[in-house]
Order: structure tokens, then sequence, then C-alpha cells
């Protein structure tokens, strides 16, 4: 089966409505590319605006609460994302999980809440660079995708609302971008795992790429085996740094 390449912008802490014409610019383009599903996450503020200045990509959060409401001050439901207009939510970033304290129980609760919510959730794992020099790569991963990933969440599996993003921990922001041999090996490693937990209906999920995806590493990256799209930081910022990446995906889906 095959699926549209995901190309995810994720802005994190950066963005203000001046940025609007950057997400309009993206959403012009979009039409261009109708064979790539384009999505952009802005911080929680921008969100409904951005929601509001687009119709032809997705819009997402980049974090919310297990619990639907309550006495919870900063935090963010799942429902008032979906009713904002959110379609989906980054949940897992190794940024919360290291700035945060967030373990793998805590992402999964997250995206069974974000489910419920009607939400589509991108869960992302990664390794160390301490945890690749040492071999446990694999096994690190491997064990954040049985941890994380709400395993009793088939019907939303099936139905493609899962996405994995894997994000070597020592290549988000750093510059440095995982060689294409080893991201396959990691997609594979990934992919086995749901395969575990799926079955069949593991085929749907697609898993991204992140880690200093840009024009000119996005076409080897996402032509490489197994990678189903890119969760892409810095480079979304601009409509001129991510088109390149969508094109990118466009190419290697034809």
């Amino acid at each position: 089966m095959t699926k549209r390449p995901y190309i995810v912008g994720n802005w994190k802490m950066n963005g203000n409505r001046a940025m609007l014409a950057e997400a309009r610019a993206i959403d012009r383009a979009a039409q261009r590319y109708p064979d790539v599903e384009i999505a952009l996450a802005p911080p929680a503020p921008l969100i409904g605006t951005v929601r509001e200045a687009v119709t032809g990509i997705g819009v997402g959060g980049q974090d919310c609460h297990t619990a639907a409401k309550g006495a919870h001050t900063g935090d963010v439901s799942a429902a008032m994302l979906a009713d904002i207009g959110a379609d989906f939510v980054i949940l897992g970033h190794s940024e919360r999980r290291r700035d945060h304290g967030e373990n793998d129980v805590l992402v999964r609760a997250k995206a069974e809440a974000a489910l419920a919510a009607g939400l589509s959730v991108i869960i992302c794992v990664g390794e160390t660079l301490d945890e690749r020099d040492s071999g446990k790569a694999e096994a690190v991963v491997s064990a954040q995708i049985d941890g994380s990933v709400p395993l009793g969440e088939g019907a939303a599996v099936a139905a493609g609302r899962v996405a994995v993003a894997y994000e070597p921990v020592w290549a988000i922001g750093t510059g440095r971008v995982a060689a294409v041999e080893d991201v396959v090996a990691m997609h594979a490693a990934a992919g086995a795992r749901l395969v575990a937990a799926f079955g069949e209906d593991a085929v749907r999920v697609r898993i991204l790429y992140g880690g200093s995806v840009n024009g000119e590493n996005a076409i080897g990256l996402l032509g490489a085996p197994g990678v189903g799209g890119a969760l892409v930081g810095g480079a979304s910022l601009t409509a001129d740094a991510f088109l390149p990446i969508v094109a990118a995906a466009s190419q290697v889906s034809a």
C-alpha cells in the first residue's frame, strides 16, 4: 500500500503573527504538490490563526496534556487543540523528553488522549549520541516505540492516524544528519516493532525522519527505503527553505 509522503514543519517556540505570510506561501504552493501531504505545527498561540489562514495543509500542535480539562495551569488539552482547528499533535519530541522529563508512559497516555479527541498523532523516538556510539540505538528506539505507541489503538492505526518520527537526538538542530544507511536500518527496526504490535495494519504507520533535514539532503533521505516523510524543524520556518523539501518528497514519490 502506498501513502503520500508526509512533510511536517515543527516551528517549535518560534513565530509570531507576521509569520502567517510564510504559512500562506506554503499553503499556496501545496497546490503544486498534490502527491505530498503537508502540515505545520506552530506554537499553541498561533494554531487558530494559522488554521484560519490556510486551506490546503494540515495544522497541528506540539504537545498536549493527558487530561481533557482541569487544574493544569499552562497546559493545553487535546480537546482544546481539536476545538481550535488542529488536525494532529506531535508527542514525545526529544526536547520535551529532555527538558520536561517526559517518559514513554506519559507519551503513550498523551497519545491515547489525543486519539480520543479525534486528533492524529506523530510520536517521536530517537537515540542520543552516547547510545548510538555504544551500539544501543536500535534497542533504545525499539523500546521507545514499545512504550510510547498506544498499543490499544489498533483502529486509529488502521485509519492512518498514527505516525512515528525517528529523530536521532544528536542530529536535531545540530546540522549533523544521520547517514542514509543508518536511517534505513533504524526505520526498519522501528517498522519491525510496529508490525509486532499491529500486524498488517502497521503499513499504515508512516515513519518520518527528522534531524537537520533541508533542501539539499532531502532527496537522499526521503528516497531511502522505509522513510515515509520528514519532520522538519528550522527549515520549516520559511517557505523558501521548506518548499524544496516538499518538492524533493514529490520527486521521490513520482
